[in-house]
């Protein structure tokens, strides 16, 4: 059994649309596995959701791989560690490319995408798929690769291990500093009462774990971005003011909506309401009372 099959048998797989999130699933780790062997984590951490689901068993898919710097460089070059991850996965019989996305206006953020087409794939380790005529042959597995070059203040980094596909570490962020780039998209990234679905379904998860927020980086995630002033203290009683405003605010359908394709078990949405998240939210705890 090849090491990639050894890992697609660890899946639950009930139809073609588990074979592919399985597939992605791993891509994602083949690529962690090769950006650890270019000492990619010497200079920069893991996050965001792929990270809280590989390392503290966060119970929905996640899309995107999402990094930060330890410090800021806005010359960092990200295609210099490209070769290391199509190395990884062509050496397990992956076949897959890196293209760097090029963005029409800077930012602090740098992205690429890892492509595979998705038939080849299924064919090369689902021998037995019934529905291939249902894949259209230019469809693509893409995993996008996303990193902070101007990352906020007060982080703080752990390390990790894995041991497929090779036995690698890798340096994250913490629950509390994972925790505050949550908090932070649920309080900026939506538009009036439109919200990621899946960041309050990561917000419901961390509090479930009891994981109290870095507020130091949270408030300077909010003053990076224009959404809180600097001069300003923020208090965890402040935070949960700000954060209860906003769930008065919410469309709870369209929020579940955009998360119900992303999970098994639906009915962990059902309680999912302005007083739900309001009462949740009084257990919220902090690693430092003010900033």
């Amino acid at each position: 059994m090849t090491i990639i099959k050894q890992m697609l048998s660890n899946y639950e797989i009930n139809n073609l649309e588990d074979k592919k999130n399985a597939l992605k699933e791993v891509v994602q780790e083949v690529a962690l596995s090769g950006l650890a062997r270019s000492n990619f984590f010497n200079h920069a951490v893991f996050c965001g959701g792929t990270a809280l689901r590989m390392f503290y068993g966060l119970d929905r898919f996640s899309e995107d791989l999402d990094f930060s710097l330890v410090t800021p460089n806005e010359q960092f070059d990200l295609s210099d560690y490209f070769s290391y991850i199509e190395n990884e996965a062509n050496s397990l019989g992956l076949n897959f490319k890196v293209e760097e996305k090029v963005k029409e206006i800077d930012s602090n953020i740098k992205s690429a995408f890892l492509k595979g087409g998705t038939k080849e794939q299924i064919i090369t380790f689902y021998e037995n798929e019934d529905n291939l005529k249902n894949i259209n042959p230019r469809e693509l597995i893409k995993i996008k690769f996303e990193i902070d070059v101007n990352p906020p203040d007060y982080a703080s980094f752990e390390n990790k291990f894995r041991l497929l596909p090779y036995p690698y570490q890798v340096k994250l962020y913490d629950m509390p500093s994972l925790f505050a780039g949550k908090i932070h998209a649920v309080l900026c990234r939506g538009w009036k009462s439109r919200v990621k679905g899946r960041d309050l379904y990561d917000y419901v998860f961390y509090l479930s774990k009891n994981a109290k927020v870095n507020l130091k980086h949270l408030k300077a995630r909010m003053v990076q971005t224009g959404h809180f002033d600097e001069k300003e203290e923020l208090t965890i009683d402040k935070l949960k003011d700000m954060l209860n405003k906003k769930f008065t605010s919410i469309d709870y359908i369209n929020a579940k909506e955009d998360v119900v394709a992303f999970i098994k078990d639906k009915r962990k949405l059902d309680l999912w309401s302005k007083e739900f998240f309001t009462d949740i939210t009084s257990n919220l705890k902090c690693n430092h009372e003010k900033t």
